[in-house]
């Protein structure tokens, strides 16, 4: 892999972690000032550990991003309420995707209401992130998913693409959107060094309603993981280098995915931004 390329979109990363007892502690151990880190929210457990941690994070000084789903979200005045609460934490950054909230929370049952609303509430964070889908979504025709970035972009600042494991058909998805005139900046989201033991352990954890659904939905993601050599984060950026650095890419870094395997993401990005240091 070459360093000029690839050196900077590891520099730029964010990391994605779920809001366990745990991950405070994680990323106070192992996360660096500058890393972004970005939390999820649970259809099961609701927005409050996703506040409550984004919040405990920003104490700490780092630059926290939560996801807000707007299936999530009951209604205008819960809107209101967690866009407060957020802005007394000097959260100045969220992420808006639709969730698997199902039925949703309240009125809102995807993502652009919720944008809409948040412009006509004077745009309250500086940065909005919305979601990409490189790999062909379950529900929801690759087309459609294209126009749906084309309707959000006067209202989201970025996007951040949804796991691909394909690095051809990240490329091509790049290439697609850029033809469509989206021209918003993109974080590539990428697995980190999964390890698929502590993948499963960490899905039993998360209550088992919401295990169950995540197995059934993300069962290529085990087979990828657990197969000897079926994916090394290392192979897709090399494999990807060339669809990821070309100016016209608009790549603006990497979303990394730990799956709260928050040190051993770390200590793989440090040792590939040290090899390709040499």
């Amino acid at each position: 892999m070459a360093a000029d390329g690839l050196r900077p979109l590891l520099e730029r990363v964010r990391y994605e972690v779920l809001p366990t007892k745990s991950t405070e502690e994680k990323v106070l151990a192992h996360v660096p000032r500058d890393v972004v880190v970005t939390v999820t929210a649970s259809p099961v457990k609701g927005l409050e550990p996703t506040l409550a941690l984004t919040e405990r994070l920003g104490a700490h000084g780092y630059r926290v991003v939560p996801h807000v789903p707007a299936r999530l979200l009951r209604d205008d005045a819960h809107l209101k309420e967690v866009t407060g609460r957020l802005h007394a934490a000097g959260v100045d950054d969220v992420f808006v995707p639709a969730g698997d909230a199902n039925p949703p929370a309240g009125a809102f049952d995807g993502a652009l209401p919720v944008l809409r609303r948040l412009s006509e509430l004077d745009s309250p964070f500086a940065r909005v992130g919305i979601t990409g889908y490189p790999e062909s979504h379950p529900l929801i025709h690759d087309d459609i998913t294209i126009q749906a970035m084309w309707d959000k972009r006067e209202h989201a600042t970025y996007i951040v693409s949804n796991l691909c494991f394909d690095a051809r058909v990240l490329g091509d998805w790049i290439a697609r959107i850029r033809r469509r005139d989206v021209v918003l900046p993109v974080h590539v989201g990428v697995a980190g060094p999964v390890q698929w033991a502590k993948l499963l352990a960490m899905a039993t954890k998360i209550g088992v309603g919401e295990s169950t659904r995540f197995l059934s939905k993300h069962a290529s993601w085990f087979l990828r993981f657990a197969t000897p050599g079926g994916y090394s984060p290392e192979r897709l950026l090399g494999r990807a280098q060339e669809a990821l650095t070309a100016p016209s890419a608009g790549v603006a870094g990497l979303h990394v995915f730990t799956f709260n395997q928050i040190a051993e993401t770390e200590s793989w990005r440090r040792a590939l931004l040290d090899r390709l240091a040499d």
